[in-house]
């Protein structure tokens, strides 16, 4: 039996994030190759003509799981029936502006956005948010669509945990299939905190844990970490542009692991909704090592946590707790 098609939002799909992403979605990389889907692209009216160029070239592509294609500037029409969000559109930072001045006009996209969700996606919505700021973004969204599960609203960490993977598998020469369990705690800001103390190498006698390999924690604990976290300035220092094919390369990761399942013995980082593990403060949209199955995700429990990692993972709640003072400040 042929699957029903999945409807799957891009926002700011006429953006370079959005036209890396598109095309990985209508090929199956997100969903699956056997899993057709409908493709709902939302931009806005500036971008309205981009936005068409784009749905040309999907139709142009012939792909043969995608059932349908709708590009508009409309949220409504946009978020009609969407059973999976990504939300790549948001205002970026531009020299010489103030934190406050982006936050201020995130808050109002994301509370839009939220609402024209929260009356017209399908039930049971999954929503991943990667416009930055986006774990402020992502809680923003939660705020103002109450009817969406608190655990279906997620922000995009994945992006940082492949970086992470990556860099060790340049620093070790292994293909990067054989290395898992690095974690992102908190913040996909300059804060998160890339912790290599739970990750494992494939190696021809057995998993290894990364540390005992890669013998030089004076790397793991300075450069790796700085690397992960600079890597996006480092990428527009480089190219001029953000990243865009690694960021909906890792969207489509992201999603593929939450509906599909992650495999076993391997966890992955999310932006989730804290509920109090390994002492977070709840309220906080936090990146966390999870698991998934049957398209829910659960926080990995039990993982020892030294006395530098705490404060990593301390200093990183700190600034999203400010960021959260900053987006309810923009509210009132």
């Amino acid at each position: 039996m042929a699957k029903e098609p999945v409807r799957v939002l891009v926002t700011g799909a006429a953006g370079q994030i959005g036209y890396a992403l598109v095309p990985m979605i209508a090929r199956g990389i997100m969903l699956g190759a056997d899993q057709p889907v409908i493709l709902h692209m939302l931009d806005i009216p500036p971008a309205a003509e981009a936005l068409n160029g784009v749905k040309m070239e999907l139709i142009d592509a012939a792909f043969p799981l995608l059932k349908g294609v709708v590009a508009t500037t409309d949220a409504v029409e946009g978020c009609t029936g969407v059973n999976v969000a990504v939300m790549v559109g948001g205002f970026p930072r531009k020299e010489g502006m103030e934190r406050k001045d982006v936050m201020s006009k995130n808050v109002s996209i994301y509370k839009s956005q939220a609402a024209a969700l929260e009356k017209h996606a399908a039930p049971n919505c999954k929503v991943l948010v990667v416009a930055n700021p986006a774990n402020t973004n992502a809680l923003i969204l939660k705020e103002f669509a109450p009817s969406i599960p608190e655990k279906n609203i997620t922000c995009l960490t994945r992006l940082d945990h492949n970086r992470a993977l990556g860099q060790i598998s340049e620093r070790l020469s292994v293909p990067v299939s054989d290395v898992k369990n690095v974690i992102i705690w908190g913040n996909h800001s300059s804060t998160q905190y890339p912790d290599v103390n739970h990750a494992k190498v494939q190696t021809s006698s057995g998993e290894k844990p990364v540390r005992e390999l890669v013998k030089n924690d004076e790397w793991l604990n300075g450069e790796f970490i700085t690397t992960v976290q600079q890597r996006g300035a480092a990428i527009i220092k480089a190219r001029k542009l953000s990243s865009a094919l690694s960021a909906a390369s890792s969207a489509c990761d992201h999603i593929r692991d939450w509906v599909l399942g992650t495999p076993e013995g391997t966890f992955v980082s999310m932006g989730v909704y804290s509920d109090g593990s390994y002492n977070v403060p709840s309220g906080l949209i936090y990146s966390f090592p999870v698991t998934c199955r049957n398209g829910e995700w659960s926080i990995v429990q039990g993982l020892p946590i030294d006395e530098v990692s705490r404060k990593k993972m301390d200093l990183t709640a700190e600034e999203l707790k400010e960021e959260k003072d900053l987006a309810y400040s923009c509210l009132s």
